[in-house]
C-alpha cells in the first residue's frame, strides 16, 4: 500500500512517546491494569440532528427487529443515565465520561470500533482527544464489522495506525498498542494465524502494525484455537456469570493456567450485573441482579484471586445490556419503570471500581475474601 511508509513513521513516533502508569490505582493516578469497555455509538438531536442507540429497537428472538424506543422518556435500557441522553460526538460529554473512568481508577478505555467510515470511527477520535485531556488511555475494541476477516482486520490495523497511531492517548503495553477482537471465533484460527502468527504469510509481527491481539474465549475448548490463531491473549467479555464457559468465574483458574503455560495474557472480564430486557424481552434467563454491588464484588474478587496483569470491566456504558458502571439516576416515567443502583448512589459503581483498582498488583487474596474492603 502507498501509505506504508507513513504508517511506519507514525507508529514509530507513537511508540516512542508511550507513557506507563502504576499497576495499581492510587489516590491521583488511574491503573493501566484496569480496562473498561466503552461505547461511543450514542447520538442525540441537539448534537447530531437525530437519535441513535437511545432509540434502540426491540430485537426479535428469531432474528430481525421490532419497534424502536422513543427517547427521551422511553429508551432502550432498563436504567437511565444521570447525565441525560448524551451524544458520544459531544466533546464535553466525552470529557465528562473520561473523567468518570479516571475517577473509577481505570486507566484504559477500550472503545468500540465498527470499521472505516462507520460513525464509531468519528467518535473514536473524539474519545481519544477527551482521554488525553482526562489523563487516561484508549485502546480499540474491534467489533465484527461487515466483511471482517483476518485480511480486512489487517487493513483496519493499518488504517488505525495511520489515523490514530501517533495520538498521545493511544494505550501501549511494552511499546505495542492493544486490540480486543470481539467475536474472534467467527474467523477460523488458521486465517487469523496468517496475520498474527510470527511465521504467518501476511504477519504483522515485527512490523509497524504489530500489536497485542486479544481474542475472545467463549467455549470450553477455545484455548488451543486462540493459541493457534496467534493471539497474545484472551478475554471473556460477558457480564453474565454462566452465560458462556469463558464468562463463568469458576472456570477462570483453569483458563489462567492455560494462559501461563502458553505465555499468553488472560484478561478476565467482570461486570456489575446484566439486564437487556428492553431490547431482548425474551432473554430474562441471562439477567443477573446487581445485589447492591455484591455481584460486582464477587466477580472482581474472583478475578483478582488469580493475580491477573489486566482486568477488564463490562462495561462503562453499555446501557442496552444493563452492564454500565456510568452514573445512573432514579427516574419515574409513567408506564416506563427504570431501575437504579439500589443501596448504592448513582456513582456507586465508579467507586466500587476504584476500590478494586487500588488492589491491582497487590498480593492476591482468596476468592470472596476481599469483598467489601476486607484484606
Amino acid at each position: 500500500m502507498a501509505r506504508w511508509a507513513g504508517i511506519a513513521a507514525l507508529a514509530a513516533l507513537s511508540f516512542s512517546i508511550g507513557l506507563t502508569t502504576p499497576a495499581g490505582a492510587g489516590a491521583d493516578s488511574p491503573s493501566d491494569a484496569v480496562h473498561v469497555f466503552h461505547y461511543t455509538w450514542y447520538r442525540n438531536p441537539a448534537t447530531d440532528g437525530s437519535w441513535a442507540h437511545w432509540d434502540h429497537p426491540v430485537m426479535l428472538q428469531g432474528g430481525g427487529t421490532g419497534k424502536g424506543h422513543r427517547p427521551p422518556d422511553e429508551i432502550g435500557a432498563n436504567f437511565y443515565p444521570a447525565a441525560g441522553l448524551y451524544s458520544s460526538m459531544d466533546p464535553e460529554d466525552a470529557l465528562r465520561q473520561m473523567r468518570e473512568i479516571r475517577r473509577a481508577g481505570a486507566g484504559v478505555a477500550a472503545v468500540t470500533w465498527w470499521g472505516i467510515n462507520h460513525p464509531s470511527d468519528a467518535s473514536l477520535k473524539v474519545a481519544l482527544d477527551a482521554a488525553e485531556k482526562a489523563g487516561i488511555k484508549i485502546c480499540v475494541h474491534l467489533e465484527p464489522f461487515p466483511g471482517r476477516n483476518a485480511q480486512t482486520t489487517r487493513a483496519a490495523l493499518a488504517y488505525l495506525a495511520e489515523t490514530c497511531g501517533a495520538h498521545p492517548a493511544l494505550y501501549r503495553r511494552e511499546g505495542r498498542p492493544m486490540v480486543y477482537l470481539y467475536d474472534s471465533y467467527l474467523t477460523p484460527p488458521e486465517e487469523w494465524a496468517a496475520v498474527f502468527a510470527p511465521d504467518g504469510a501476511d504477519t504483522v509481527r515485527g512490523t509497524a502494525l504489530d500489536c497485542w491481539a486479544v481474542g475472545l474465549w467463549v467455549k470450553k475448548n477455545d484455548g488451543p484455537k486462540l493459541k493457534a490463531a496467534g493471539f497474545d491473549g484472551f478475554y471473556t467479555y460477558f457480564a453474565t456469570d454462566g452465560f458462556t464457559h469463558g464468562s463463568t468465574p469458576k472456570n477462570w483458574p483453569a483458563m489462567n493456567a492455560f494462559a501461563k503455560r502458553h505465555k499468553m495474557l488472560f484478561i478476565p472480564s467482570v461486570g456489575p450485573g446484566y439486564k437487556d430486557e428492553r431490547i431482548r424481552p425474551w432473554n430474562a434467563e441471562n439477567t443477573r441482579g446487581r445485589e447492591d454491588g455484591a455481584y460486582y464484588d464477587r466477580m472482581f474478587s474472583a478475578a483478582l484471586a488469580l493475580n491477573p496483569e489486566i482486568v477488564s470491566v463490562t462495561s462503562y456504558n453499555e446501557w442496552h445490556e444493563g452492564t454500565q458502571i456510568e452514573s445512573a439516576v432514579p427516574k419515574a416515567v409513567e408506564g416506563v419503570p427504570y431501575e437504579d443502583y439500589g443501596a448504592l448512589p448513582p456513582e456507586g459503581y465508579l467507586d466500587r471500581t476504584r476500590h478494586w483498582a487500588e488492589k491491582m498488583g497487590k498480593t492476591p487474596c482468596p476468592v470472596l475474601s476481599c469483598v467489601n474492603g476486607a484484606n
